[in-house]
């Protein structure tokens, strides 16, 4: 079984957009500046480390910068049976299963990212990483330190990220390090994120987190919050408010992940923060981490070869390991190549059709098992057009 993880804050880095410059995601940019009212393309490329650490543009660009990158996964044909995301990438893995559209998504996340900066600026905090001590010990330094700090997550075994009033987290850091800790690392951040610092924040997202009104799912989405899997919509309006000021339970997302029988994690976005906490977490985990087009030859080989099958499903079929989807690189009229029939033998770039003038070309080599879509038939960006079964 297969996830899709997708990262929060802190994982954005200048240039991050630039590989995908040219490759026909990029046209999500466009649809998230108009929504946004940002110029997200510029941030993308040409905004310096500084400037991104601005907790506004900081979320803004990892979301979209995330979405660029599943949206190129899901034109390979490859979808996940779970989703999680760590913090803000909660928000990416809602609108990646369809509880949220796009649209909403973008609004959603800069409303968070402003309503969290204006909590961090009326009540200033910091963050440290805790690294080496138990859960329960890192726990104990913050009680010990008579002040205002807590456990903001729980990230993975031996890594625990506190955070608080700039002289809770200075006295629980002292706390750790005699309680064992190998080392105690200050965070470059604007605010106490996910402590009661930010019940501010948390009131002013309520509103618009009901206005978006997120939808039911089929692909399931681990909540920060309560570690467990949700596919109703109903659930995410006290799970998204609550989780501006609860810890993030990562750690135990990733094991409810493995208990559900993921075997494959897959990290969506920039960097790879997810996927080291991944291999420290579960057991046996096979992790790849997809940040640039480069990329996306190494899914195709992760995912082939997987032990057993892989989680995508369509349309009720169950795709395994030796199976493949063509899907539509735009919308229009698709029309087949003539000749192309069952049985047919495709290699990588093999045009399978046309739809308009654009060339619906396969992404990788195998036998033609069937034509999706039919000729004549009016298809959707990332529709399967056809299914192949890898030689």
């Amino acid at each position: 079984m297969l996830a899709f993880t997708f990262p929060g804050q802190g994982s954005q880095r200048p240039g991050m957009g630039r590989p995908w410059a040219d490759h026909e995601s990029w046209e999500l940019v466009d649809e998230a500046s108009a929504v946004a009212d940002r110029d997200v393309a510029r941030l993308l490329l040409d905004a310096d480390a500084d400037e991104l650490k601005d907790t506004r543009n900081a979320q803004l660009t990892t979301f979209v910068s995330s979405l660029i990158v599943l949206d190129a996964v899901e034109r390979l044909g490859v979808e996940p049976s779970f989703c999680a995301g760590h913090s803000l990438g909660e928000y990416t893995a809602l609108t990646a299963t369809g509880a949220l559209g796009f649209d909403e998504g973008v609004r959603l996340v800069c409303e968070r990212a402003d309503a969290m900066h204006e909590a961090g600026h009326d009540n200033p905090g910091t963050m440290a990483a805790v690294l080496g001590l138990d859960d329960d010990l890192v726990e104990v330094a913050c009680r010990r330190a008579d002040s205002d700090v807590w456990v903001a997550n729980f990230n993975a075994p031996g890594q625990v990220v506190i955070a608080g009033s700039p002289e809770g987290v200075a006295a629980a850091s002292v706390h750790a390090k005699e309680l064992g800790a190998k080392k105690v690392m200050p965070l470059q951040v604007s605010g106490a994120f996910h402590t009661p610092f930010m019940a501010p924040a948390r009131d002013r997202l309520r509103k618009a987190i009901a206005e978006a009104n997120p939808r039911d799912t089929e692909v399931p989405v681990v909540s920060n919050v309560d570690a467990l899997a949700h596919d109703l919509g109903a659930d995410w309006s006290s799970l998204l408010s609550a989780q501006l000021s609860s810890p993030v339970r990562w750690k135990h997302c990733l094991l409810e992940l493995s208990s559900l029988g993921v075997t494959d994690f897959v990290e969506l976005g920039p960097g790879g923060v997810l996927t080291g906490m991944a291999k420290r977490t579960v057991d046996a985990a096979r992790t790849i981490a997809i940040s640039t087009p480069d990329d996306l030859d190494k899914l195709l080989d992760f995912v082939g070869s997987a032990p057993a099958r892989t989680a995508t499903a369509h349309e009720g079929e169950h795709l395994f390991a030796s199976e493949r989807l063509v899907v539509s690189p735009g919308a229009g009229v698709f029309e087949p190549i003539a000749g192309l029939g069952e049985g047919a033998r495709i290699v990588v770039g093999t045009i399978i059709g046309h739809i308009g003038d654009t060339e619906v070309r396969s992404a990788f080599a195998g036998v033609l098992q069937s034509y999706i879509a039919v000729s004549g038939e009016r298809v959707t960006p990332r529709q399967p057009i056809a299914w192949l079964r890898t030689a």
